[in-house]
């Protein structure tokens, strides 16, 4: 096609959005100016003059990108996209001092690859400069001056120049976020299928109870007080050689008319959460946007958490269940937030955004109307209710009396389950408290059909679940994680008035290679909890393990009672809650060696919080063979406590422990002082020590000493032994 005019043929655009929001993104073009406006997959197309561009740059809340389209053809080979990309008069749009950087999309038979397409378009454009006697542009990645779009469907290619220069989702206010952040231009997308704002209402109030760093709310307030995404952003333009400065600055001023006759806006915006951290995130980002002063942030979970107002509009994006542990959790938290909806926000309009739709019934609530959405490259739904008596509860005609809103009881086996909880609590739990222990286990797959490990960690739950069999389907093993999570919730709050959020659930399943020690995306909450005269911060969601491994208790206790005057060796020491209970029994050294920099941070804050002197008691980030056979001191009292199997990047040595464990017990022996001890230890369920260093050693065997009571059920949860040299 012939390449249009600023100033006289109308101009041909393509406005690009996320999947779902092309319907709405149409009225927007329509309402901007836009003519012969169709939706295509994932934008929108329209004739328009070059006001009308610079005004959906302007006030756009849902396109990512304004694009001139300057040519389209067939294509089929290298040879076909050269020459289309050579029929545009490129000096016309960009000058030999500018910059420029290509971008692509979509494939042919013969065109596989967007880094070659990209690369033949801009071979094209210099190619032109070059045979015209202009010196050729530069190419930048970084803020070009000019951002080619060539897009390939269906054989046929489109190419065009970005008049914005920058994606518009980007509205510059959301520089802080928390766990599965909203983009701007689909938050706008859920508050406009939602009805917001609500002009009907004079003073409306729009409410996320669980608000995360709150683009729903400060896109909310945007629109109410209609302040153009484009003043938000204050971005330049696209430096194209034909750009308007005085129709884009009549654009800024109509902007700025409009916002100041909004600006009386009477309405409320609430945002809650029950994470300070991301409140105040979500307080910042307002502040950047411009509205702080219209919302008002609260630091509540969903359960304690009251408006004082009633809320006309309730918008949210629950969490998702990101990891399978989380599923349970996500789904309790579903029924939690369908109760707090029935007693705060009867008459309202409720909007919640989830990528698991059938969630939608756990809130127990009729949804009137659903949109089909994606977050990102996730399919979601946004589910719209009104909350009322009859969608919140079932019609007596139906044959059924009870509310969703009553809870469900429990089933037989899952109440067989909580029983075993409440008699573990009575025996386990008042054996912990006559020992003076706030962490112990409470329960170890005592049922085996309900196949969690259950440690307490003073105020706070450790759930994990042993990996389903092959044999049991991932619904099945769901529905038991999630009957196994609600009793426990319920025993708990009823019997030590511990929360549900204070209940970390996890599937405990061997990890692959790098996996194995790798955060997950949930920072989780550092606390302290004790041991004897100890002090440990632990982390029920960081990491897979907490930083305390309950099950060797016997042995620190040991080691805090015989360290007295001794120089100490930890080896693999974790988060060195060994070395802690040393240093606390009198050790005058020691030295606690890890390949891990986090576990020895870890073990830092650890020392700082019991006062150890990390003069006095060296930590080293070494892998632990290298460590021996450099080494030349000598201890009086060794701890090896080395994992099954480890295969780090940071070393080229790898672990088996069945094969590697007599190289490590002799290398710690050639270290140990006249009269020393080596405590030997591992969690390899099948390991036998090999019989050639009980003939060389003093080998006593003291699993079964090392091993508390609430460990008794599972006596190979690790192996220990005492080995001294033979007099």
């Amino acid at each position: 096609m012939n390449q249009p005019s600023h100033n006289a043929a109308p101009l041909s655009l393509f406005i690009t959005c996320a999947k779902g929001l092309e319907s709405l993104l149409e009225q927007e073009v329509r309402d901007c100016g836009g003519q012969h406006v169709r939706q295509s997959v994932a934008g929108v197309s329209c004739q328009a003059d070059l006001g009308t561009a610079y005004r959906l740059i302007m006030f756009s809340r849902l396109s990512n990108r304004v694009i001139l389209l300057l040519a389209e053809a067939p294509v089929q080979d290298a040879d076909d996209l050269y020459r289309c990309a050579d029929s545009v008069d490129w000096p016309h749009h960009l000058s030999p001092s500018q910059t420029l950087s290509v971008s692509a999309a979509g494939s042919t038979e013969q065109l596989n690859h967007t880094q070659f397409i990209a690369q033949r378009v801009k071979d094209a454009v210099v190619d032109q400069f070059r045979r015209k006697g202009l010196p050729r542009p530069s190419v930048s990645r970084e803020a070009p001056d000019l951002l080619i779009h060539a897009v390939i469907r269906k054989n046929r290619l489109s190419l065009g120049i970005d008049l914005s220069g920058a994606s518009l989702h980007r509205r510059h206010y959301r520089i802080e976020q928390g766990d599965a952040p909203l983009k701007e231009t689909l938050a706008a997308a859920l508050l406009m299928r939602a009805g917001w704002p609500q002009t009907a209402i004079a003073e409306p109030c729009l409410m996320d109870p669980m608000c995360g760093a709150g683009t729903l709310l400060i896109e909310g307030v945007l629109m109410a007080l209609d302040i153009a995404p484009g003043l938000v952003r204050d971005s330049g333009l696209t430096a194209w050689p034909h750009h308007d400065a005085a129709q884009w600055q009549a654009v800024v001023e109509e902007a700025k008319t409009r916002r100041r006759k909004a600006a009386d806006w009477k309405g409320c915006v609430i945002g809650a959460d029950a994470d300070d951290q991301v409140i105040g995130f979500a307080r910042r980002n307002a502040e950047r946007a411009g509205v702080g002063t219209f919302i008002r942030w609260q630091v509540a979970a969903l359960a304690s958490n009251t408006p004082d107002k009633a809320p006309s509009l309730v918008i949210c994006n629950p969490p998702y269940a990101e990891r399978l542990g989380e599923q349970a959790e996500v789904e309790l938290l579903y029924k939690a937030l369908g109760e707090w909806l029935r007693q705060h926000a009867m008459g309202a309009t409720v909007a919640v955004f989830t990528a698991k739709p059938e969630w939608g019934k756990l809130l127990g609530i009729h949804s009137h109307k659903q949109y089909a959405l994606y977050n990102g490259a996730l399919p979601a739904k946004l589910l719209l209710m009104q909350i009322n008596e009859d969608t919140v509860y079932r019609r007596k005609a139906a044959g059924d009396k009870a509310s969703p809103a009553e809870p469900r009881p429990l089933d037989p086996g899952t109440q067989m389950f909580a029983n075993r909880l409440r008699k573990n609590l009575r025996t386990l739990g008042k054996w912990a408290a006559q020992q003076g222990l706030e962490c112990y286990r409470l329960y170890d797959a005592d049922m085996p059909e309900y196949a969690f490990a259950i440690d307490c960690y003073g105020k706070h739950i450790h759930m994990q679940e042993y990996r389903a069999p092959a044999s049991v389907s991932e619904e099945d093993a769901a529905q038991r994680r999630r009957q196994a999570y609600e009793a426990l919730c319920l025993v708990m709050q009823e019997s030590l008035q511990i929360p549900p959020s204070h209940i970390t659930l996890k599937v405990r399943e061997r990890q692959k290679g790098k996996e194995q020690y790798r955060p997950s995306e949930k920072a989780g909450e550092d606390f302290e909890v004790h041991e004897g005269k100890a002090r440990f911060v632990v982390n029920l969601e960081r990491y897979l393990d907490t930083g305390l491994f309950l099950d060797h208790r016997p042995v620190r206790q040991w080691i805090y009672e015989h360290s007295r005057d001794c120089r100490f060796l930890n080896l693999f020491c974790y988060t060195a809650t060994a070395t802690v209970h040393a240093a606390l029994g009198g050790a005058k050294s020691s030295t606690s060696v890890d390949l891990s920099r986090t576990y020895l941070q870890w073990s830092a804050r650890n020392f700082a919080l019991n006062g150890v002197d990390p003069y006095q008691h060296k930590l080293v980030q070494s892998d632990c063979l290298e460590f021996l056979q450099g080494c030349r001191q000598e201890f009086d009292l060794i701890f090896l406590d080395p994992p099954t199997f480890s295969n780090s990047k940071s070393t080229e040595n790898v672990l088996d422990i069945q094969r590697d464990h007599v190289r490590y017990i002799e290398l710690c022996m050639a270290r140990l002082a006249p009269g020393g001890l080596l405590i030997f230890s591992n969690n390899h369920r099948r390991f036998r020590l090999d019989d050639t260093l009980m003939e060389r050693y003093q080998v006593e065997d003291r699993s079964a000493a090392s091993i508390d009571k609430d460990f008794a059920r599972n006596t190979r949860i690790h192996r220990t032994w005492f080995i001294r040299p033979r007099s």
